[in-house]
């Protein structure tokens, strides 16, 4: 029978980092519903979602002596609630003979882990379901009849860039990771994965934290970004027991424990209008599991015809019985209570949902042992038979790889050894060999953590908590040496990966005294700050090797004098390191996320956390693969992009360090072109022959035809409201403010019929209300654009229109005239087009294209290129090749350039505070100078209405007609001039000795000719 996906929620309190910054709970439970409130838009009402179980774990508890977190509110739910919620489920279905899954999904650091694994006295579902089935599995021992056996074997695999690793063997790593296949009737499955015989939760928890300690080295050693990658551990538990016949029958249960890569916010799979959006395929088991599981809940709604795209990734075709198939699966989802993590919190949310739709049917996997040592002959017998006929068995997820005819041969022999030996081999045999291998790494883990209580080392920090302090690099009385496995002689301690040097460091601990002296060249930061001379390191201290090996210092002697001078120090994690170094970089002043900061700016700072150690790494990677290229924290303010409110957005600059050419890329856009370069760096470090692969594909490079926003100019409309008109050069400012041109625009008030009505003007903008408004928009001419563009244009979008409004593209000029009019007419004018004119401003944006580099270059520029030059005889022979500078070359000259003033991290030049108030003022000057100009405009022309008036009324005393036309006051007033005006003689104002008065006469049945008489 067919049964739904059981789903539980649990949210966790806040963590430090959360705490510091004051964060806001968006998160509330009420039974079996979650809801969540848009911190953005708190009024609106919270989304609401309801799971078989919402677990509320953020606050209403205690701490007992021994550290567990016992309830203190009935509303807190502890780790024994959600085991007997879920975790006795898996184990019981698992003795029933069931196939089970738990999977295990949110944002890194969302609490995925205390849920599965716990710490300390707080054990999490796995800990408490394997010593359940240990402590049953000694009960069913104690009256077991002969024959009968429980075997217990664990796999731990890693899925990471489509590629499988098997972490309990690191030996078994191969190009492209192990080989995915797919049985008849065992469906898919990974050739060569070890299973290890365990025989107590101590041995699967050793395992598992050999498991992690391997995946953490991998990691770091091939630049991968771990909170990507996908984590199974599997324990098949087998029974062999007799049933009410006296039959031998073998029951097998493979519990599943699956950690899903960290959820990512809603916006940032892919990025619109990037070229490269569907080319990594580190995203892909992600947006495949997605897809899978929307296809999923399709067919459970009756939409009978949907597809399953299980094949489409390598996690989605390991995971086909757990989400589709024969398995009684779980999901439990990790929310984050903050408010600055909303976006990935909902998107967790929305994925839980869409799971809770899927159905699965399990069967109990129950067979006469018998029949299961006969199936087992038939496969034995069918292997041979493929092994004479030189055949193969289907391999999975290996396109474009050609199929090698000897490789397979020696595979099914391997198999074959591999059953032979599965099958005459006792389950006390296989038990006694597995735990004779891991009892020494067992002693040597040991006394590793017992050595690291006296001797100075270093211990790993990442981003996920999971794999911190996994990784351990004791320092030795007197003299170490820090480098890769290429230093000759081997370095003390061995760092491998991004950024590292042959001999990148030495130590020197003397008298319980380190000190750090960094090679020349080689990079490390200690605390955020970068150093080139000798550092004394003390206890906590935090220490960056290259781009991606981040460490905290440990020192006993240290750490025991502190203790004595009653000084704590809080232990380091990765976001504080991190936030650390951004620091150090000018970004923010304060990192501290206190007092004064607004949601926006913490919202940044998670930014700048996430984006800076990537940039720092795409430069190191494009400096190891001489690509030429350097990667720039941007910081774009709302402005910049057109906006009058709004987030500062972090962008990143990618700049061609051989012809200047510059690209921005928005935040998704580049994190997604840096998962691409993670790949290309992966094949270079196996040593693939096309890790360098086309242009088209690289992401270390973007075509000269890809438009780049040159700057914008901000044009105010108050004029306009006072139907002047405005006549501007204005300067085009890039996102940090500094002038990259000039643009000439006009905007012009127009009548009915588009005649120009440049001397009239009104003297309230209400009065435009309810009234046609025509105006003339011209953006005339640009001057000054860098010589790198060879082709320029402007575009805009004017009050509410949609689409953008473009000139014409003008090549060939750094000073283009793009001669471009567009006329608007609004009637009638309503107050909200009045608000949009007095206080909002039109931006317009300037884009360019830039020069092309001598590998787009085709005929001419090709030939030039490649001339040749003649000798004295006259013969011609080819032009010497040009010297060709490295990326290193490259970027050590760059910084030279930039002197004392360049950051740690070289990637920023200017503080987020500073920018906003240096932009703040250069806007608020701007606008405050328009306002004068307008203002002084309307008074120059209420004074030559006046002088007008004065001239007409002058000119009829002169007369001595005494009268004056109406239709000439009119026009006077609606700025023109009087048709009988003449200038004003000096005497004639005060020939009688006193000002003139003026009265309305109008003749009996005229229309139009009313005057007024002077009396």
């Amino acid at each position: 029978m067919a049964e739904n996906v059981r789903v539980a929620v649990r949210v966790r309190p806040f963590n430090s980092r959360e705490t510091a910054r004051k964060a806001s709970i968006i998160i509330q439970m009420n039974g079996k519903q979650t809801e969540i409130t848009d911190p953005e838009n708190t009024k609106e009402k919270p989304k609401k979602f309801a799971f078989d179980f919402s677990y509320w774990s953020h606050d209403g508890y205690t701490e007992r002596g021994d550290g567990y977190l016992e309830p203190s509110s009935p509303k807190y739910a502890d780790q024994q609630v959600v085991f007997d919620d879920l975790g006795k489920g898996v184990l019981d279905n698992a003795w029933k003979g069931y196939n089970c899954s738990l999977f295990a999904y949110g944002q890194t650091g969302s609490g995925k882990s205390y849920s599965m694994v716990g710490y300390g006295t707080n054990k999490g579902i796995v800990p408490l379901a394997c010593e359940d089935l240990f402590r049953g599995i000694d009960e069913k021992k104690m009256t077991a009849k002969e024959g009968e056996e429980y075997q217990v074997k664990l796999s731990m695999l890693e899925i990471y860039n489509e590629q499988v690793r098997d972490l309990l063997n690191l030996k078994s790593a191969q190009k492209g990771g192990l080989k995915v296949r797919q049985h008849p009737s065992k469906g898919f499955y990974v050739d060569t994965l070890t299973s290890w015989p365990v025989d107590s939760y101590m041995a699967i928890d050793n395992k598992i934290n050999e498991g992690t300690r391997n995946r953490t080295v991998a990691s770091t050693n091939m630049n991968a970004t771990s909170s990507r990658a996908h984590t199974i551990v599997a324990i098949t538990f087998v029974q062999k027991t007799m049933n009410e016949a006296n039959q031998n029958m073998t029951k097998t249960s493979i519990i599943n424990l699956v950690d899903l890569a960290g959820s990512e916010r809603a916006e940032s799979t892919g990025a619109t209008g990037d070229r490269l959006k569907e080319g990594s395929a580190i995203n892909q088991s992600l947006s495949t599991l997605g897809n899978c599981i929307k296809a999923l809940a399709d067919l459970s709604n009756g939409k009978k015809k949907t597809v399953v795209p299980f094949r489409d990734s390598v996690l989605t075709k390991l995971l086909q019985n757990a989400l589709g198939g024969n398995s009684k699966t779980i999901m439990i989802a990790a929310l984050s209570p903050a408010d600055i993590n909303y976006e990935e919190t909902l998107s967790t949310l929305r994925f839980a949902d869409r799971a809770k739709a899927i159905k699965t049917q399990a069967v109990v996997n129950e067979s006469p042992t018998d029949k299961l040592i006969r199936e087992l002959r038939e496969e034995n017998a069918r292997l041979m038979e493929m092994l004479k006929g030189g055949g193969g068995a289907a391999v999975v997820g290996t396109e474009g790889s050609s199929f090698n005819r000897e490789e397979e041969m020696e595979r099914l022999k391997r198999e074959l050894e591999e059953q032979m030996k599965e099958s005459e081999t006792t389950w006390a045999q296989k038990l006694e060999e597995a735990n004779f291998a891991s009892q020494g790494q067992a002693e040597e883990e040991t006394q590793k953590q017992a050595r690291r209580k006296t001797v100075c080392n270093f211990w790993n920090l990442n981003e996920d908590p999971a794999l911190t302090a996994m990784v351990i690099h004791f320092v030795k009385d007197g003299q170490s040496k820090i480098g890769t496995k290429n230093a000759s002689p081997p370095p003390d301690i061995q760092l491998n990966g991004l950024g590292i040097q042959k001999e990148h460091a030495a130590i020197e601990n003397k008298n319980n005294i380190v000190t750090l002296t960094p090679t020349s060249g080689s990079r490390i930061l200690v605390n955020g700050e970068s150093i080139k001379d000798s550092r004394v390191l003390h206890h906590h201290d935090r220490v960056l090797f290259g781009s991606n090996h981040l460490y905290a210092f440990h020192h006993p002697h240290d750490e025991s004098k502190q203790k004595e001078q009653g000084v704590q120090v809080e232990a380091p994690t990765y976001d504080s390191a991190q936030e650390e170094i951004m620091k150090h970089t000018g970004l923010f002043k304060d990192t501290s996320g206190g007092d004064g900061k607004s949601k926006e700016d913490l919202l940044l700072q998670e930014d700048l956390i996430q984006l800076l150690p990537m940039v720092n790494e795409a430069n190191a990677m494009s400096e190891e693969l001489d690509k030429k290229v350097k990667f720039e924290i941007a910081l774009v303010s709302p402005q910049a992009r057109g906006l009058q409110h709004g987030r500062t957005e972090v962008n990143v600059k990618m700049r061609n360090l051989v012809n200047g050419n510059e690209w921005m890329f928005d935040r998704n856009n580049f994190i997604n072109r840096k998962f691409l370069m993670q790949e290309m760096y992966q094949n270079f470090m196996e040593g693939s022959k096309d890790w360098d692969v086309e242009r088209e594909r690289d992401p270390f490079w973007e075509p000269s035809s890809t438009p780049v926003q040159i700057g914008t100019v901000h044009v105010y409309l108050q004029s306009l409201a006072y139907m002047i008109e405005l006549q501007e050069n204005l300067a085009v400012t890039d996102y940090k403010g500094v002038e990259q041109a000039h643009l000439n625009v006009e905007i012009l008030p127009c009548s009915d019929d588009w005649t120009e009505c440049c001397d009239e003007f009104i003297e309230d903008p209400g009065d435009l209300l309810s009234r046609a408004l025509n105006f003339k928009l011209k953006v005339i001419s640009g001057r000054g654009i860098q010589n790198r563009f060879i082709k320029s244009y402007c575009r805009y979008k004017f009050y509410l229109d949609e689409n953008w409004v473009e000139t014409e593209t003008i090549a060939g000029t750094s000073n283009p005239d793009f001669n471009h009019e567009k006329r608007f007419t609004f009637k009638p004018v309503t107050q909200q087009l009045l608000d949009y004119l007095l206080v909002r401003s039109l931006v317009i944006e300037v884009w360019g294209q830039q020069k092309p580099d001598k590998s787009e270059t085709t005929g001419a520029g090709a030939a030039v290129a490649k001339k040749s030059e003649k000798t004295s005889k006259g013969v011609a022979k080819p032009a010497p090749p040009p010297v060709q500078n490295t990326t290193k070359d490259l970027m050590s000259r760059e910084k030279t350039t930039l002197g004392v003033g360049a950051t740690a991290a070289n990637t920023v030049t200017v503080s987020k505070e500073d920018k906003i108030k240096e932009t703040c003022e250069e806007e608020a000057k701007y606008k405050a100078a328009h306002e004068i100009n307008t203002y002084k405009k309307i008074a120059e022309r209420a004074e030559n209405r006046l002088n007008q008036l004065q001239s007409l009324i002058q000119g009829a005393k002169t007369s001595g007609d005494g009268t004056i036309q109406i239709a000439d006051l009119e026009a006077i007033i609606a700025g023109g001039e009087g048709k009988g005006m003449s200038s004003p003689s000096p005497s004639s104002n005060s020939s009688n000795g006193r000002s003139g008065s003026v009265s309305h006469t109008k003749g009996a049945g005229e229309k139009g000719s009313a005057t007024c008489s002077l009396q």
